[in-house]
């Protein structure tokens, strides 16, 4: 497991879903080669939908942008070794759930 290695970059979620996310994350690495982005965050997205209902969006990568609105309390932007995980809940930008942050650059 490799939750003890995350570094947590960004985040407005509440502890325990921080952590579930990791968890879930790490249960991605060990199924998945680092190599096999896609099916990581596909593994991710799918637990999360299934865990906290549907509109969740994973990029896992090495080096990559974003500029997302998402739900209040919904965000997380982390590392895994040498992977950034970025998982939110997709906002249509309306109403007082939708919360933006600033660019951000994958974690070195």
């Amino acid at each position: 497991m490799l939750e003890g290695k995350a570094v947590i970059g960004e985040t407005d979620m509440l502890e325990t879903m921080q952590q579930e996310a990791l968890h879930i994350a790490a249960r991605a690495l060990d199924l998945f080669d680092v190599t096999e982005a896609t099916e990581i965050a596909r593994f991710i997205k799918k637990e999360f939908d299934r865990q906290y209902g549907s509109g969740w969006q994973c990029v896992v990568g090495t080096h990559f942008g974003s500029f997302v609105t998402h739900c209040y309390g919904c965000f997380i932007y982390f590392g895994i070794g040498n992977l950034t995980i970025l998982l939110f809940r997709g906002s249509n930008g309306q109403g007082l759930e939708a919360r933006e942050f600033p660019a951000l650059e994958t974690i070195a």
